[in-house]
């Protein structure tokens, strides 16, 4: 992570750094909707952005531009390629700063996050609480299209260690407990509620800390970092071996990733396929219960 700004910023400090030329604020909102029949659908913020985000806030389309777009899944990472254009005519680049944030729960934001540091980009923090913190500080939003800055191209540098694949899930699957977080609500971790995967339930061996836990419901703020820890603790995660996150397409584990950076565990990588592709593949074993 940069250390020029905090990994977590406060509305009030975003409010007072807003005329940093070198910052580049980013709203990554979708939506998750959820049908009466329990199918899972997702919606672009764009249209959310356009009717009023925070002053100079482009607009970070996790759907399209920042995801495979010959992907069989919705939010499967891009090509370095793809990304750095989509960075690039975002004005980020060298000697630019990140500020992410989502109108939603706040995965959205951490998954921008995650993929800025996926593709080798540190200087990036997550505003806590997104646009309902902010609007609940009274504080100003526009309609105007932001300035894009004079930022050099971006230039992508993959880091694999923050990326895991099916094959290596499978291979860790023997390891002592306490490596591999799911993300997903309590309900659907134990096989129950409304199911994006082929067949129900989780990864053996997996801890379940949902991402929701993490997150102040009233006013989306994470909670306190010793709130934090505790949940994860309580869940039985332990530092000792190299963490994974995972959810159902890639979202809230990136969530539940941040959260753990924040209390200090840097090497955390993110099962990109998660639930989603393990459960695609049916002599992979799942757990229920």
């Amino acid at each position: 992570m940069s250390t020029d700004f905090p990994a977590l910023v406060t509305v009030d400090w975003l409010h007072d750094h807003l005329k940093d030329p070198a910052l580049r604020v980013l709203d990554a909102t979708a939506w998750l909707r959820l049908s009466d029949g329990g199918n899972v659908s997702f919606d672009s913020g764009r249209d959310n952005w356009a009717a009023g985000h925070i002053p100079n806030a482009g607009f970070a389309d996790l759907i399209d531009d920042l995801s495979a777009p010959d992907s069989p899944m919705l939010f499967t990472a891009p090509s370095a390629t793809r990304f750095a254009a989509a960075m690039s005519r975002l004005g980020v680049g060298p000697g630019t700063h990140v500020i992410a944030y989502d109108a939603e729960s706040g995965m959205w934001a951490t998954r921008l996050w995650w993929l800025l540091r996926l593709f080798g980009f540190d200087a990036v923090s997550v505003l806590d609480g997104g646009l309902t913190a902010w609007r609940a500080a009274d504080l100003p939003l526009t309609v105007d299209l932001p300035s894009s800055g004079t930022a050099p191209p971006f230039t992508a540098t993959l880091r694999p260690d923050l990326l895991v694949t099916t094959a290596q899930v499978h291979r860790r699957l023997q390891d002592p407990p306490g490596w591999l977080v799911n993300a997903l609500p309590e309900e659907i971790f134990r096989g129950g509620g409304p199911q994006t995967a082929a067949r129900p339930g989780r990864i053996p061996g997996s801890l379940g800390v949902p991402a929701s836990d993490l997150i102040d419901p009233a006013t989306h703020r994470f909670r306190p970092a010793e709130q934090l820890r505790a949940r994860f603790t309580a869940a039985g995660v332990t530092a000792d071996a190299r963490l994974v996150t995972y959810c159902g397409g890639g979202i809230a584990a990136t969530l539940d990733a941040f959260a753990l950076a924040l209390l200090g565990h840097h090497d955390v990588a993110v099962y990109d396929g998660s639930i989603i592709e393990w459960a695609a593949q049916a002599d992979l074993p799942m757990e229920i219960g």
